[in-house]
């Protein structure tokens, strides 16, 4: 009893420090200008403002572009990563790919480097190739970071199906493709869906590929445009402004994890079978 006490005391407190920022960020997105004080900080602010700010985000910034663009790149490339990861994880696990360890350790050291250090060569390759700010090199850049993670999460899961469930599809006449398209794919779906998840997030909330990597409004993703309104001098939009576009691009991730963690939490249970 004792126990449990503490355990949702913690939690409960826990909770609290994770909603402060959520509540300051609401708070101080529904004032004005006007009314924005950094001495007021806690002070809510009215329905009303926070529909006006709403609307001059979508009305005098780029933001709106960005959304669009960034959910073209959050779904594909993800979907992307995750065909690719389940295909080297099927044909390394279940085909036993010949040299299939040393194959996936390939695509595994893309996860060796860290971004920081491959963002200049990855920039001349795209203005050497004309990829530099295209929706086809920034789904291209975002499928290739995530497929090792893909690869490994995917290799891991086949390796806790047993072999028998192959060896039966190849006695019942099935081929490699309908066998992983009928039967590993459909018994994956946890796991499919807890890395697209995961990658979706990561490429939602990127800053420094799509700050490299792209220039136009049309093209670049709307963290780099919501940095750009940060960093505004005397013609910015304004504080409550900026706060409201924040408030506005931080809610289709919240929202994927709440119509998800049904998937995300079966996915917690990888390799069961």
């Amino acid at each position: 009893m004792i126990s449990r006490i503490v355990r949702t005391t913690i939690l409960a407190v826990l909770g609290l420090f994770w909603l402060v920022p959520i509540y300051l960020l609401l708070a101080n997105a529904s004032k004005s200008n006007a009314n924005y004080s950094g001495d007021e900080l806690w002070v809510p602010g009215n329905p009303i403002e926070l529909w006006n700010n709403i609307v001059l985000v979508f009305s005098t910034t780029d933001v709106p572009s960005g959304l669009g663009a960034t959910a073209i790149y959050a779904i594909i490339a993800p979907v992307i990563a995750v065909v690719l990861g389940s295909t080297i994880g099927y044909a390394v696990i279940v085909l036993r790919l010949k040299h299939g360890f040393f194959w996936f350790f390939v695509v595994f050291c893309g996860t060796v480097f860290p971004l920081q250090m491959m963002v200049l060569p990855w920039f001349d390759v795209y203005a050497r190739t004309g990829l530099f700010d295209t929706t086809g090199g920034m789904l291209l850049i975002y499928a290739v970071v995530a497929t090792p993670f893909s690869a490994f999460v995917m290799r891991n899961f086949f390796a806790g199906i047993s072999e028998s469930v192959f060896e039966a599809a190849v006695v019942d006449g099935a081929g490699v493709w309908r066998t992983f398209t009928r039967i590993y794919l459909p018994m994956s779906t946890s796991a499919l869906a807890v890395v697209f998840i995961l990658q979706a997030t990561w490429v939602w909330n990127d800053l420094l590929l799509s700050l490299i990597l792209t220039q136009s409004p049309s093209t670049r993703p709307v963290m780099p445009l919501l940095n750009a309104l940060q960093s505004a001098e005397g013609g910015g939009p304004g504080y409550t402004v900026v706060l409201t576009a924040a408030l506005i691009v931080s809610i289709p991730a919240a929202l994927l994890f709440l119509f998800t963690q049904r998937f995300f939490q079966r996915g917690l249970a990888l390799g069961q079978y």
